[in-house]
Order: C-alpha cells, then sequence, then structure tokens
C-alpha cells in the first residue's frame, strides 16, 4: 500500500478515506507549514518515503525541470476532488499503478482517463 502525503489543496477529508483502504497518509497541515512552497513538501515527502497526492499541476512542472527521480507524485484533474466524488477513481488508481508509484512515477488522472510517466521525466 502508498505512503501519501495530502497535499494542502486538497481536503483533510481524504485521510480516513485513504487509511481506511490500507494506504499510510497523512495531511500537509499535520507535519509542515501550510504556508510553505511546494518544494518543501516536495523535500519532506522525498526524505520521508511519500508519495504526494495533490491537485495542484506544479509539482509535475517540478518534477520535470528538476529531472528528480522522486518522490511520485499522483495529480487529479478533476473539477469537484472530495473524496466522496472521486474517492474510488483515487483508490482504483492506487491499486492499477501501486508498482509505478511505489518505485517513482506522475500518474495524472481524471474521470475519462489515466497517464503514467516514469521517472525521471527528463530521460
Amino acid at each position: 500500500m502508498a505512503r501519501l502525503l495530502v497535499d494542502m489543496n486538497l481536503s483533510p477529508q481524504w485521510i480516513p478515506l485513504l487509511q481506511s483502504a490500507g494506504h499510510e497518509a497523512v495531511h500537509w497541515s499535520e507535519v509542515g507549514d501550510p504556508r510553505a512552497a511546494d518544494a518543501d513538501l516536495m523535500q519532506w515527502a522525498m526524505t520521508n518515503d511519500y508519495a504526494v497526492f495533490t491537485h495542484d499541476l506544479d509539482f509535475g512542472t517540478m518534477l520535470a525541470l528538476s529531472g528528480a527521480a522522486g518522490p511520485s507524485v499522483l495529480q487529479v484533474r478533476c473539477l469537484n476532488v472530495l473524496p466522496e466524488v472521486i474517492g474510488s477513481l483515487v483508490l482504483s488508481v492506487l491499486r492499477t499503478y501501486a508498482t509505478e508509484i511505489e518505485q517513482g512515477a506522475l500518474v495524472v488522472a481524471d474521470e475519462r482517463r489515466e497517464r503514467v510517466r516514469i521517472l525521471p521525466l527528463n530521460r
């Protein structure tokens, strides 16, 4: 199961859903400064071996520009990102791409499709 750091732009309501599915999950507001830069969140995730779960497009851009091999990022690109709306989608993506997320990947999902790119992105 995944270890997930839930970004500030997603509700803490994600934590119980992810944990009930067997994932280790923590919201950034529990472990870091809510006003911290995205780079700080990425560094914490890398240091603590967590994947980042976000709705923010900046994380994929940061991975591409840095050429880093981690942390993995699961990015949802839906209008409504509440767990009761897309929870089943997110849990399905986590099951389907568990190996890729564990090894280092950028996973982008919306209601219609999913895309996976193995890290580092600049290969």
